[in-house]
């Protein structure tokens, strides 16, 4: 197929990026090199957006570090960049929101890179960003002609649809249908087994692509951030420099794991009480 006949994909990357490691780096590979071989893609971006601090996860350092770390991890990447819009939200945003925030921005023409927060004045420049930014503005993509924004996921994401309240089912629908998933699988992880017991995920799973990851890697933030509380060393496990920043930083301890204890989850408050007043006698 000639090039001008593919199909321009982006990849979307959502998650907290607590703190943004190898592994993370590495799902971009995986998903540019599956979509490429199909002959029908081509990949020409990468974005990671982490999740703002309104999300309310257990363990979660302020945004503004996640996202210095997500910079620095990504500063020698062509084609992989940090976009800040969903961390500089006043509250938490739907994941189809993001998606549909960056496919409009697509739509428009827009794809100027996130300013970045380790330049001088950025928290000047987070704050007065954080006043003026709206989700609520966000509308449904309608693109002709565009790049395609598609999630990038581990096999975590694709199987937390089935955790209570954590997802509204017409989010998922349309995440499904109007953009569709890459999912990243792992070991131990049945995804087609996830796909074939879900009635939405089955109705569009021809939106769906499953990419094993055949040099296996179980590293991931939370065990990142266990060797940091116990002083072990994180080395080739993040990027040098997102090492180099924790440590100047000291961001990950004991003291850091308790943020938000107790905390009730952003979508579950949301979803929970969206369910409530639509069923008030339950």
């Amino acid at each position: 197929m000639d090039t001008s006949e593919k199909t321009e994909v982006v990849l979307l990357a959502c998650g907290s990026f607590n703190p943004i490691t190898n592994m993370h780096l590495r799902l971009f590979e995986l998903g540019k090199d599956y979509m490429n071989a199909t002959g029908r893609y081509r990949v020409i971006k990468g974005i990671i957006s982490p999740v703002g601090d309104a999300y309310k996860k257990k363990g979660l350092i302020p945004a503004h570090h996640r996202i210095i770390m997500a910079e620095l991890a990504t500063k020698n990447s062509p084609w992989v960049e940090v976009d800040t819009w969903e961390s500089l939200q006043k509250e938490w945003v739907e994941t189809v929101k993001v998606l549909r925030h960056h496919q409009e921005k697509l739509a428009t023409g827009g794809c100027e890179r996130s300013p970045s927060l380790d330049r001088p004045g950025r928290k000047r420049k987070w704050d007065e960003q954080k006043q003026d930014s709206n989700p609520k503005k966000a509308q449904e993509p309608k693109p002709t002609g565009v790049p395609r924004v598609k999630l990038l996921c581990g096999a975590d994401l694709l199987e937390s649809f089935n955790v209570p309240n954590l997802w509204k089912i017409e989010d998922i629908t349309q995440i499904v249908a109007n953009y569709g998933l890459i999912c990243i699988t792992r070991s131990g992880s049945d995804a087609q087994k996830f796909i074939y017991e879900s009635d939405v995920l089955w109705r569009h799973r021809s939106n769906i692509h499953l990419v094993d990851e055949w040099i296996t890697n179980d590293i991931s933030s939370t065990k990142i951030r266990r060797a940091l509380r116990r002083g072990q060393s994180i080395r080739y496990l993040v990027p040098d420099l997102v090492q180099e920043y924790i440590e100047k930083h000291d961001l990950y301890s004991s003291e850091s794991e308790d943020r938000n204890v107790g905390v009730i989850l952003a979508p579950l408050q949301r979803n929970i009480a969206e369910a409530k007043l639509c069923n008030p006698t339950t």
